[in-house]
């Protein structure tokens, strides 16, 4: 498969599974009980949640400049707030690609190399990844007992003994393939599995790194907290367990890889997780899309608006450069 449908396919095929999610949604719960669902919303929680949302799209900002600074660039905070904001807007046109813009602004603005832009966005994704999974492993460890007893009903017990320990035995020998294959596959997981133990000890390395760590966790705290206010918005999810909001913010988070922005697959993922608890799909649907639509709403605002007024924001150094 050549290169140019590669590209066409990366691009073509979110696009498509998130227009065919959002029919699938929209055709299991009328338009119009959808928009009851957001009347009878209480939109005091959805703005403190998408107020919660913006600090974490600041505090990202302010963060990327302690990466920034040890390599001699001191970046312009109104330059790095609106580079990110610009970012998650761009993502929602093509997958990935408001990153490579997100370090040519950085470029075009700030003259700080692509490479080097680009390459502690890389990092600061793989802090990221990392925070991610001990989200997960969290979640894992204070919902054990349920996790435990939903495999329980759901599977036989001794199936279950045998899937762990052939997992186990599965992972031994896929991670001893991929430390000695020279197989193309292999090399691509394995140099990105080095890069995510370098990248995790960089961060030790930085000069600031203890408020790189601190802004990465309340990064992350206001994603959580975002996702757990917003639950109030709707009568129906106001007393869900607090597993039900831990388990459906991870399903959402990992649904924004699967389409541009999550659209379409957000609310779903959240359904699917939502249904484990036994709570109805409809208001689960409902809140899952007013989840996303609030967040959305916000990046549209702060994104475009970010576009807008960047070269404005820049005009004066433009100007100097003539």
């Amino acid at each position: 498969m050549n290169q140019k449908i590669k590209r066409i396919l990366k691009i073509t095929l979110p696009l498509l599974l998130g227009v065919f999610l959002v029919w699938y949604s929209l055709s299991q719960i009328s338009i119009d009980e959808l928009v009851e669902y957001f009347k009878k919303a209480d939109y005091t929680w959805i703005v403190l949640g998408m107020f919660l949302g913006l600090l974490s799209h600041l505090s990202r900002a302010y963060r990327w400049r302690f990466q920034l600074e040890p390599m001699g660039y001191r970046v312009r905070l109104g330059n790095s707030i609106m580079a990110v904001f610009a970012t998650y807007l761009i993502n929602y046109t093509i997958p990935r690609a408001g990153e490579v813009a997100r370090a040519s602004i950085l470029t075009n603005y700030e003259d700080v190399p692509f490479e080097k832009g680009f390459g502690t966005i890389v990092a600061e994704r793989i802090a990221d990844m990392i925070v991610m999974l001990g989200i997960i492993a969290v979640t894992l460890f204070l919902q054990f007992d349920f996790i435990y007893g939903f495999l329980i009903e759901k599977f036989d017990p001794t199936k279950i003994i045998i899937a762990f320990i052939a997992g186990i035995i599965l992972m031994v020998f896929f991670f001893r393939f991929i430390k000695k294959s020279d197989f193309k596959i292999a090399i691509k997981i394995r140099t990105f599995i080095n890069g995510l133990i370098e990248g995790a000890f960089s961060i030790f390395k930085m000069k600031k790194k203890w408020a790189f760590i601190f802004h990465t966790l309340f990064i992350w705290g206001m994603y959580v907290l975002m996702f757990y206010v917003t639950t109030f918005s709707f009568e129906q999810t106001q007393n869900i367990p607090f597993a039900a909001i831990l388990i459906g913010f991870i399903a959402a988070s990992f649904s924004i890889a699967a389409t541009n922005g999550g659209i379409g697959s957000y609310p779903e993922a959240i359904v699917l997780a939502f249904l484990l608890f036994n709570i109805p799909e409809d208001p689960s649907r409902a809140f899952g899309w007013i989840m996303w639509g609030s967040q959305t709403l916000m990046i549209i605002i702060f994104g475009g608006l970010s576009l807008i007024y960047l070269p404005i924001y820049n005009r004066k150094k433009s100007n100097s450069k003539v």
